[in-house]
């Protein structure tokens, strides 16, 4: 059954930010703040050990320890009132909403919808025809879940996100991680040369919050059809390795949209993975589709808006078909890196399954916004 999501999907983007988050990610927030911070850290450290002793021990990911392999990426969490709340209910592994180097507007309301597959199943596939006629997108929100996530990337100014990521940071458990995640920003008459170092210096300002790995976003669904990032190989080998260059040791990670072509998603892994400058690979972002009212009319209001990222249960065959090759390509000994797991995550079950091929790691964004006991029924 679906609760009152972290997210309210009736708000916008900037009411959400100030006000949230809301139904039981509010609630716990509310309880550790009527502890005293002494109190608040014991009681925490016991939830870990409590977590931890529950499945059998505790998990390693590129050197970090964590009690559960298993949290939220790059999207609910809008900022450290978010990872406060999630890291409370046992998702240990939380990623902090991607991140500009400049303040950035969100695409106008609404930004999420109700999305309703045709087929049987409820999943769809990247370059299925469905995608391109139009699925339907409404404000009947049920099981199985699968929803738009049109909000362009906003970010805040660095002067706010810095302190506050920071913040999140420090609020993290003795076997939690936090996991800042970024992106360069494409602008009008951007050579590729400032676009490259738009990446770096989007790093550098993340590595000043005291991050200990980081996570670029090269797969964001919503900057216009054909723009993703990750569909230029070549170019994100450029932009890691000057990214590397500047972070030094600290494990970078890339996240990739479905790449259906074993062709091109070996070249990724030899330009990047290959290279040194990268150690995980995070996979996968959503699925670009068509979206259309009852009427067939486009469903999301605004110029260049006809399409949306589509995540949620319909995205979770292609994320899993996703991990199962990339693990393929490791199991063959070419490279060595970790792989997060993203796409449909829902119960334990599904966990599961990604762990099984190859996942070291497994997070949940839809899930996890309208069913916040999720990490505890791992």
């Amino acid at each position: 059954m679906l609760e009152n999501p972290c997210y309210d999907v009736k708000l916008t983007y900037e009411e959400n930010y100030r006000r949230g988050p809301f139904g039981r990610f509010a609630e716990v927030l509310e309880q550790s703040e009527a502890k005293n911070p002494s109190d608040e850290a014991a009681q925490r450290g016991e939830a870990e050990q409590g977590h931890a002793g529950e499945q059998g021990g505790q998990a390693s990911f590129l050197g970090f320890t964590v009690s559960k392999p298993f949290g939220i990426p790059a999207g609910p969490l809008l900022n450290s009132h978010f990872t406060d709340a999630a890291f409370r209910l046992g998702f240990d592994m939380c990623t902090y909403k991607t991140v500009r180097t400049r303040a950035w507007d969100c695409n106008p309301f609404p930004n999420i919808l109700a999305i309703h597959p045709k087929t049987s199943t409820g999943f769809i596939a990247a370059d299925s025809h469905e995608t391109e006629e139009g699925l339907l997108a409404d404000t009947d929100y049920q099981e199985p879940l699968s929803i738009s996530n049109s909000f362009g990337v906003p970010s805040q100014d660095p002067d706010v996100w810095q302190p506050d990521m920071q913040l999140a940071m420090q609020h993290a458990g003795s076997r939690q991680l936090l996991i800042p995640s970024f992106q360069g920003s494409r602008a009008t008459g951007m050579s590729t040369a400032d676009y490259v170092r738009d990446h770096v210096t989007a790093a550098k300002l993340v590595m000043e919050t005291g991050a200990k790995l980081v996570e670029m976003n090269t797969s964001c669904p919503n900057e216009g059809p054909g723009s993703l990032l990750c569909d230029n190989p070549d170019l994100v080998g450029e932009i890691c390795e000057s990214v590397k260059n500047e972070i030094g040791d600290i494990p970078l990670m890339i996240k990739l949209a479905y790449i259906p072509d074993d062709v091109t998603l070996q070249h990724m892994l030899d330009v990047t993975v290959g290279h040194g400058s990268v150690q995980a690979i995070v996979a996968i972002n959503t699925i670009s589709a068509r979206l259309v009212d009852s009427h067939g009319k486009q469903a999301l209001p605004g110029e260049g808006r006809e399409r949306s990222g589509v995540c949620g249960h319909a995205i979770l065959r292609s994320g899993l078909d996703m991990v199962s090759r990339l693990d393929a390509i490791r199991e063959r000994g070419e490279y060595d890196f970790s792989i997060i797991g993203v796409g449909g995550v829902a119960s334990a079950d599904d966990y599961r399954n990604y762990r099984s091929q190859g996942a070291d790691a497994v997070q949940a964004a839809t899930a996890s916004m309208w069913n916040p006991g999720l990490a505890a029924s791992l």
